[in-house]
């Protein structure tokens, strides 16, 4: 039986809160923020119909302090991954499901410094770390065109 593709590659804003660092009972870092992405289109009647997707995100190890340090609410970042599903039990007791994109990659596409929101403009910063909190082997890979046009003076 031939294996699955489970990739995900998105390009969005950080909204609508900054993104949250936390730890485990073990002390593994995990940072869990939202990103939107929109598109618009033209209807059979042409007019432009704009929507919005909301992707929840989830960043373990170093990747994620990183990102809580660096990225803010309407910072524009890239984000590479899988989907993953799962079920929870809210404060009520009631079962809940969420689908999440767990981060192999990142990269800062515009800047990544301050917290004004506000888009700076040129250059990122790329991460090419892999890191979960499953025994499941990940085979993330780095590009190899060498990460030109990404600034050099951020921590990784």
């Amino acid at each position: 039986m031939a294996r699955g593709l489970n990739k995900v590659m998105l390009i969005g804003h950080i909204q609508p809160n900054d993104p949250e660092l936390r730890y485990t009972q073990n002390g593994q870092p995990v940072c869990t923020f939202k990103v939107v992405t929109d598109e618009s289109y033209r209807d059979r009647d042409g007019n432009t119909v704009e929507r919005a997707e909301w992707h929840n995100i989830v960043v373990w190890g170093k990747p994620g302090e990183i990102i809580a340090q660096y990225m803010k609410k309407g910072r524009q970042i890239y984000l590479e991954g899988r989907i993953q599903s799962r079920k929870y039990e809210d404060k009520e007791g009631q079962t809940r499901y969420i689908t999440e994109i767990n981060v192999s990659d990142f990269a800062f596409l515009d800047g990544g410094r301050g917290g004004d929101g506000e888009s700076g403009g040129g250059g990122g910063s790329r991460s090419n770390h892999a890191s979960s909190p499953s025994p499941a082997p990940q085979n993330a890979t780095a590009s190899s065109s060498g990460d030109s046009g990404f600034d050099d003076d951020l921590p990784f």
